[in-house]
């Protein structure tokens, strides 16, 4: 599984939210299995029309997720929302949607940064857990030092639910976190620095053939 997490505020454009889109139609077009929408920081109206022109362009091919915003992801009839540590608790998230509250194969994902937090997120029956940062990234800068992937593999034998490495990952080092066990990656920079559909299909492809060897 490849994930392809937005993030406008590093793309050199004068409209970084309609970039942002044509960003997710290069990655759907590219292969891309889900694709994160993490702009945390739209006001509730752009980031639901947001969500709504990805969920409209990938024609249920791909899983879009949300950030934080439930009531978006549901509004705009996204796969699932994926939690921070400044979310509201998982636990809780995780009951209210199970409770008729939202579709059925809802998806709640959560972030980890430590074992303890994998333990939870799996404890609170989380759809799956991102993990990371793995290798160094400016994104991920303030969650610490990279794990790696001797870390990374421990972390998923230790859980029954899916893994996703996230922090620095690319086409060389992403088949790495693969063969260490992770279900799937997660990147902001190969998709927004990738020139055309056609490089970019090329680094999916290599990672979906990592997955399966």
């Amino acid at each position: 599984m490849v994930c392809y997490v937005t993030e406008r505020k590093s793309l050199d454009s004068a409209e970084p939210a309609r970039e942002v889109l044509a960003r997710i139609r290069i990655a759907i077009e590219a292969g891309t299995d889900w694709v994160q929408i993490r702009e945390k920081d739209l006001p509730g109206r752009e980031l639901l029309a947001l969500v709504r022109e990805a969920v409209g362009a990938t024609k249920s091919a791909v899983r879009v997720i949300v950030n934080d915003r439930l009531d978006v992801a549901l509004a705009a009839g996204a796969a699932g929302v994926h939690l921070g540590g400044e979310s509201l608790p998982a636990a809780e998230v995780v009951r209210w949607c199970r409770n008729g509250n939202a579709p059925a194969g809802f998806m709640v994902g959560v972030s980890c940064h430590s074992a303890g937090a994998v333990r939870e997120a799996e404890a609170a029956r989380a759809s799956y857990i991102f993990f990371g940062p793995i290798f160094a990234t400016p994104s991920k800068a303030a969650f610490g030092a990279p794990q790696g992937t001797v870390r990374l593999a421990e972390v998923c034998r230790s859980v029954r639910i899916p893994v996703i490495a996230i922090g620095g990952v690319n086409k060389t080092n992403g088949a790495e976190c693969l063969r260490a066990g992770a279900a799937g990656v997660a990147a902001i920079r190969m998709f927004q620095q990738a020139p055309d559909t056609e490089t970019l299909s090329e680094k999916v492809a290599s990672l979906h053939r990592a997955g399966r060897s």
